[in-house]
Formats: structure tokens, C-alpha cells, sequence
């Protein structure tokens, strides 16, 4: 970006022609566009890291769900069905363990989606204002 405003030309001819007073009211003008592109770049980043928090918070929320209706068909597995064909506390644990397993592949899935959003930090903004202060900094020294 910063390339692009260094290497402006106006109607008033090249830069090499402007006095220091019009150079540095240019400067200005394109420092405050700059800052706002940044910033305008940064917004749309934290965004995207927003949405990826919010799925990881519903895939958490939706393994804790699982889990409460396990529970649930956990008591209902015990009394009705599996009490026929072997002990009642074997066939609780087999159907706890099945439902327990769920919830616990939903919660890392979800904790895993909630870490890509962090850190909550504009990565490719600031790396695209470093590019920009390196772009200023060798067309200062020309």
C-alpha cells in the first residue's frame, strides 16, 4: 500500500518539483489514508476471528447438550432395554461410555475452533503496516 502513496504524482507534477510545505500536507493526507485502510483492514480480521469464537462456543454448547441427553438415555438404556440380557450395571456403563466419548470428540472439536480465533490480534494488518513503514523508510532515503 505504502508504495503506491510514495510514488504519487499530482496534477502539479512530480513530487521532486513540490515545495516542503506541499510534500509534508501531502505526507499527512496520505498517512491519515493509510491508517484508516489499516484499520479498516484490522476490523474485517477481528471479524473473522469473531465468527470462528462464536462456532467453537456453539460446537462447546452442543457437546455439553449431548451430554445432558446421554444422561437421559443413559437411565432410560438401563432400566428398559439392557436390564434383560445382563446385569443393570453393565449395561449402564456401556452406554455412559458410548455417549461420554461423543461429548468429549464435540468438546475438542469445539475448544479446538475457539483456539484458532486466538490471539484475538489483527496478524495479517500488522504485518501489512510493517510492510508499509519498510516501503516509507526506503523511499525516505532516495
Amino acid at each position: 500500500m505504502a508504495t503506491k502513496l510514495v510514488e504519487h504524482e499530482t496534477a502539479a507534477g512530480p513530487l521532486k518539483e513540490r515545495s516542503t510545505a506541499e510534500l509534508l500536507r501531502l505526507l499527512s493526507e496520505q498517512t491519515r489514508e493509510l491508517v484508516r485502510q489499516e484499520l479498516r483492514m484490522a476490523r474485517s480480521e477481528l471479524v473473522e476471528k469473531g465468527k470462528r469464537a462464536g462456532r467453537g462456543a456453539g460446537m462447546l454448547a452442543a457437546a455439553a447438550l449431548v451430554a445432558l441427553y446421554g444422561i437421559g438415555v443413559l437411565l432410560a438404556a438401563i432400566v428398559l432395554l439392557l436390564a434383560l440380557a445382563m446385569p443393570a450395571w453393565v449395561a449402564a456403563l456401556i452406554v455412559a461410555v458410548v455417549l461420554l466419548a461423543v461429548a468429549a470428540i464435540l468438546a475438542l472439536l469445539g475448544r479446538s475452533q475457539a483456539r484458532k480465533a486466538t490471539p484475538p490480534t489483527p496478524v495479517r494488518t500488522m504485518e501489512s503496516m510493517k510492510r508499509d513503514v519498510q516501503a516509507v523508510r526506503e523511499h525516505a532515503h532516495r
